[in-house]
């Protein structure tokens, strides 16, 4: 696809442009037409999975109290909130934000230092967009913006061995998206860019050890100071031009050097990213659909398993399966079990699926589960690793009471960008996902609405949200 020019110095200045200058003009010049079909496809299959999450997680502990917060402060009604009521723009896109991303069931993108959830920019897309009564198309194009802005600084910046976590990126990817969904010109983009950036970087303490509620919050966080950066510099306040490459700026203190040409960046990256099938962390996912077709082959049930090894790559071991951020056995509450493989496996090998209901307190507290997470290992693979993040790849080896054992390898599973989910299966997951929130009738027509989105305004799609 098109790639974008920009202007080799900052107008009216006769100076060169800053990285945050030249990432600005790529946001100012990217538009719908530069959009390929199959991308623009994905977008809406994004959207729609995302929506699904959103009205599947009513009933989270953190999203109720999120509600309590905003109906108590209020804020001008000028954005819709899931499920009803309006508010502010960046109550909007914090309260939508926290909807999609509470499950841990939105999208996510791989890259070999990196892992993000580009869908975690919805909410605060669609705020800016209702704000600024965009159509459809606008509101996809900022938000192609918006994935491709993450999903390339997490290939060529990655923060999380730094100690950083991953809404560190996020932070530009917000901001620039909602600056394109205001229609923001280049100036005043690089300003946003300037402000959210120099604010927003957050600990990877988020998602090692003892997990909190924040673990599902803390982009929805960054979202909502991504939206009001971009208002502020709508309004004329400025921003560090030089935020990346000044003085003590990002590159400096937070990523180190990094080249990313954004003249030659186009907007397919969504076409990398990758729909979970499992209501589990992404790294899961292929020793997830390996577990339970190995079930189903050799006919055996979770309580005739006596122990589960599972061979896997570098980055599913450091994550979830113990290596570096906390000891995976321990699982007390939701945020914890949907970050740990020996949790997710076990749930699995019992129940033949992991779904939200896997999350609930009674089920993680049973005693069977416990029981045989603990008995669960997870061991990295050097060679397995080298093939990460094209492939997925790992061995489940299952050993039964009666001395029988069974192995499966899987390279990637349904979802992934190598075998991506299809319009219906994810309107099948959107269907499940949002049975409590709505009646078969509106599901439908909210389904349709996202399929037609490239042709209606975000405002009728909102209405159906509300």
């Amino acid at each position: 696809m098109a790639s974008f020019a920009h202007p080799a110095e900052a107008i009216g200045t006769g100076r060169g442009l800053s990285r945050s200058e030249e990432l600005a003009a790529f946001v100012e010049r990217a538009t719908w037409e530069d959009i390929s079909p199959a991308a623009r496809e994905a977008l809406k299959i994004r959207v729609l999975d995302s929506l699904g999450c959103a009205l599947g997680a009513f009933r989270g502990e953190p999203i109720r109290m999120i509600r309590r917060d905003i109906d108590e402060f209020g804020g001008n009604p000028l954005c819709t909130l899931i499920g009803g009521g309006k508010t502010s723009p960046d109550r909007a896109a914090f309260g939508n934000g926290a909807l999609i991303r509470y499950l841990d069931f939105n999208d996510s993108y791989l890259a070999p230092g990196e892992t993000c959830h580009p869908s975690d920019n919805i909410g605060a897309v669609l705020a800016a967009s209702e704000y600024a009564r965009a159509s459809g198309r606008q509101f996809l194009a900022a938000l192609a913006v918006a994935y491709q802005v993450q999903c390339r600084l997490c290939d060529e910046a990655p923060v999380r061995a730094r100690g950083f976590d991953h809404t560190t990126q996020g932070a530009f990817a917000s901001a620039a998206g909602v600056a394109k969904a205001l229609a923001l010109p280049m100036a005043q983009v690089a300003n946003a860019l300037g402000i959210s950036g120099t604010a927003n970087n957050a600990l990877r303490v988020t998602r090692t050890g003892e997990l909190s509620h924040w673990k599902g919050l803390a982009y929805p966080d960054t979202a909502f100071n991504g939206l009001r950066a971009a208002f502020l510099a709508m309004r004329g306040v400025t921003g560090p031009r030089e935020v990346f490459e000044g003085n003590k700026g990002w590159c400096q203190t937070i990523a180190g050097d990094f080249e990313l040409d954004w003249s030659r960046e186009n907007l397919e990256r969504v076409l990398r990213t990758i729909i979970k099938k499992y209501n589990a962390e992404i790294h899961s996912q292929s020793a997830l659909e390996g577990m339970i077709e190995l079930m189903r082959e050799r006919g055996f049930s979770g309580s005739d398993i006596d122990r589960i090894r599972i061979d896997i790559f570098d980055v599913a071991h450091l994550i979830i399966g113990g290596g570096v951020e906390g000891d995976k056995t321990i699982v007390r509450t939701k945020e914890e079990a949907d970050h740990s493989l020996h949790y997710m496996v076990a749930a699995a090998a019992l129940d033949g699926q992991v779904m939200p209901a896997q999350y609930e307190p009674e089920r993680i507290g049973r005693n069977d589960i416990q029981s045989l997470l603990r008995r669960v290992t997870v061991v990295p693979n050097p060679e397995y690793s080298k093939r990460f993040p094209d492939e997925h790849r790992c061995r489940i080896t299952v050993t039964l009471t009666d001395g029988r054992f069974f192995t499966k390898e899987k390279v990637d599973y349904e979802g992934f960008h190598t075998r991506p989910m299809s319009w219906e299966r994810v309107t099948e997951k959107f269907m499940g996902l949002a049975e409590e929130a709505f009646e078969s009738s509106r599901r439908s027509e909210i389904v349709d609405a996202v399929k037609r989105l490239d042709g209606i305004a975000v405002k009728d799609l909102m209405a159906l949200l509300g």
